[in-house]
């Protein structure tokens, strides 16, 4: 049995607190013992909030040892097996897409472009630039997120950014002309403005297929359609939603350039398996480790930033860290080595990707997060983090369960479905939260979902203030008994300081947050403190079998008053129709 350890170190003591975690797979090999290096501290209980979360040394780790010397080749053998093995379970899987999705995505973006394009020209014109100046004015699209690094599954939405000139304002040109351009096509349904987020943009499905369009704005007259994003001249004097925008786009090119260049992958020396055709390009094999490693962390509950864990963007700078320092690993090789670096990474310590371009030190580390994790496209730059002490230690927890899983190379039961088995809440957990979110439609609950999610690390963290440890289980629910529209979230509670939460305190704290600054109309939420035992049987906590929506904060009300907007250049010119309540800094679209 492994254990965490609680340190005050004001007074070192230490208080160990036992752990299921080690799994004695064979009772007839020889063991020997290997002492992995310090982890830190974890503190369940979270005695003091100077305290970090960090497991502790796991004290033994048992491997076997061998009396005899093993050829090579065996090795070689076994860890070929297991990456066919492991590509077979992401195809049994469905995590790459059919090539005919793939070219129904292609043509999305290319029709994008076409809109995008002669959106961009009426603008001019409604500037009354010049017809030469017109004709050679340009904006472009460029994706990013999961479809932009190429890890995106069948049922994922495309990130795509809209880049256009100096004249072309959010305000009226983005929200308003291009929101009525995509609202006329027949391709575009769902059409929602999200423009209280961080990054504000445009949702829409298109051609059935979602997606997120944020926008940004360079100051050039013209937007070449192979932008460099990375170009100190197309980055000067951005505003900073804009800077904000490209951040995705900038994050996934530079991700992309510092992985490692092969040359010498077609070696003659090199085993057979390097040079099979699935693996003999780096590229392609990020790609495999991050699809694999966005699976894991989805059927473990560790996938999420709203919810306190990791995004995206997180876990594909952590897998091309891996892929840096170990270029020419097979695709088992890489996944184990994963687990095994963030198993044992000295947190807070960053993680950064070596790029030659940037100096290696004389920049402060970033202090705010646990898990610090720096965008490879700048020296300043974080990747932006909800993580929470609960949910660190949630994590930390799962990346010792994958090493554990994956360690040993000659183990003979091993299998690729343990790692990914779905998280067991119903039998880790005696006693969850459940967030019950309602709504009078399903228009009204997106809305809804998605402004109280942006909110809910304020609940986590009172509920570790009251109650010490949670798990917000990042998957949504229904109840199938319950006839409204409602979204259900069951969050497991750990044994804290007090079994008598007062979750109706709890809640009204919540309530006041969510509320403020809410512009749609609000709908139910109600939290409540049920047994294992009381969970509804079609909640399925264990199965992964749950759904996510996307967040948006702006009601879809196609019956409300709409009034028509002027250009601001062109007298009596109508330019699009907004609601008759739109903001006036940044008027509704009718989203």
């Amino acid at each position: 049995m492994a254990a965490y350890a609680c340190n005050n170190n004001q007074n070192n003591n230490l208080v160990v607190y036992p752990y299921n975690f080690i799994d004695f797979y064979s009772q007839n090999a020889n063991f020997g013992v290997v002492t992995p290096q310090s982890l830190g501290v974890i503190n369940p209980n979270l005695i003091s909030p100077s305290q970090v979360l960090v497991p502790c040394n796991p004290p033994v780790f048992l491997v076997p040892s061998f009396n005899f010397p093993l050829n090579p080749s065996v090795f070689d053998q076994m860890d070929e097996e297991r990456s066919l093995s492991l590509v077979q379970l992401m195809t049994n899987e469905g995590l790459v897409p059919s090539t005919e999705e793939e070219d129904k995505r292609r043509n999305v973006i290319q029709k994008l472009k076409e809109i995008v394009l002669a959106w961009v020209k009426r603008v001019a014109w409604q500037r009354r630039l010049p017809k030469e100046q017109i004709a050679e004015t340009h904006a472009t699209i460029l994706t990013y997120g999961s479809y932009g690094l190429g890890v995106h599954g069948s049922e994922s939405d495309i990130d795509a950014l809209c880049l256009g000139p100096e004249f072309a304002t959010m305000a009226e040109d983005f929200f308003v002309v291009l929101h009525n351009m995509l609202k006329s096509r027949p391709e575009v349904s769902e059409i929602h403005c999200v423009k209280d987020a961080k990054v504000p943009l445009m949702r829409f499905k298109f051609d059935g297929i979602l997606i997120d369009l944020p926008y940004a704005c360079l100051h050039v007259l013209s937007v070449p359609e192979n932008v460099d994003v990375l170009n100190p001249f197309f980055l000067r004097d951005l505003d900073e939603t804009s800077w904000k925008s490209l951040s995705g786009v900038r994050a996934n090119k530079c991700i992309l350039q510092l992985l490692p260049d092969l040359e010498d992958r077609y070696r003659m020396d090199a085993p057979s398996f390097y040079r099979s055709h699935f693996l003999a390009d780096v590229f392609q094999k990020f790609q495999s480790v991050l699809r694999c490693i966005k699976l894991w962390a989805k059927r473990r509950g560790v996938y999420g930033n709203l919810h306190g864990f990791l995004g995206g963007v997180h876990l594909a700078i952590l897998v091309a860290h891996v892929c840096q320092n170990h270029p020419k690993g097979s695709l088992n090789t890489l996944v184990a080595n994963f687990f095994k670096t963030y198993a044992y990474w000295p947190w807070p310590t960053p993680v950064m990707l070596q790029d030659p371009m940037l100096p290696a030190a004389g920049y402060p580390s970033e202090t705010r997060s646990l898990m610090p994790i720096r965008l490879p496209c700048s020296p300043h730059e974080y990747c932006h983090s909800n993580i929470t002490r609960s949910t660190f230690y949630k994590i930390r927890t799962e990346f010792l369960r994958g090493h554990n899983t994956t360690r040993d190379l000659m183990r003979p039961d091993f299998d690729w479905h343990f790692l990914f088995e779905p998280f067991p809440y119903s039998k880790k957990f005696a006693r969850f939260v459940k967030v019950y979110l309602s709504a009078s439609n399903q228009d009204e609950l997106g809305d809804w979902v998605g402004w109280v999610k942006s909110r809910f690390r304020s609940l986590i963290l009172k509920l570790e203030e009251v109650q010490g440890l949670c798990d917000p289980n990042p998957t949504e629910y229904i109840d199938v008994d319950v006839t409204e529209p409602h979204i259900v979230f069951y969050w497991g509670l750990q044994p804290g300081r007090t079994n008598l939460l007062d979750i109706v305190a709890v809640e009204k704290d919540f309530l006041k947050n969510i509320h403020n600054g809410f512009q749609g109309s609000p709908g139910r939420m109600e939290l409540l403190v049920v047994q294992a035992s009381q969970l509804s049987k079609s909640s399925q906590l264990d199965s992964g079998s749950g759904r996510r929506t996307k967040a948006c904060w702006k009601n879809l009300d196609y019956n409300r008053p709409r009034i028509p907007v002027y250009s601001q250049h062109l007298p009596n010119y109508i330019i699009g129709y907004v609601d008759a309540k739109a903001d006036s800094k940044y008027p509704s679209a009718g989203g």
